[in-house]
């Protein structure tokens, strides 16, 4: 009987120090959940660059094959016209604001109506 009772207390030991490997120890159900969780981070990382390189490698393939987008990135960026063409601005309108008369006026010297807009700077 005694001899039972020492292997089931073997048997016991061992089972509790698998199960804390099992939960804690190195290469533990924590450790894979963490390496798991960088994994997908960087497939998600992965994915992004993958779109990011697909667009370039477009852009690159439409440079290198016609006109059309050279003369698009030369309007856009560096705001050339053609030969014969005429240019226009559209400048969207300045916001404008109520002067606060006190605040202003030691500022100013010169007191305007209040219900006047003066444009901001």
């Amino acid at each position: 009987m005694r001899g039972l009772r020492i292997v089931l207390v073997v048997l016991l030991a061992l089972l509790a120090w698998l199960q804390y490997r099992l939960w804690f120890g190195s290469g533990g159900t924590r450790q894979v959940a963490a390496l798991q969780e960088r994994v997908e981070q960087q497939r998600r990382q992965n994915d992004g660059l993958r779109h990011r390189n697909e667009a370039l490698a477009a852009e690159v393939a439409d440079l290198k094959s016609g006109e059309a987008a050279i003369e698009e990135r030369a309007r856009s960026e560096l705001g050339m016209i053609k030969p014969g063409e005429t240019f226009y601005r559209v400048v969207d309108r300045v916001p404008v604001r109520l002067v606060d008369p006190g605040r202003d006026a030691a500022r100013a010297g010169d007191v305007p109506p209040a219900d006047r807009p003066v444009p901001t700077p």
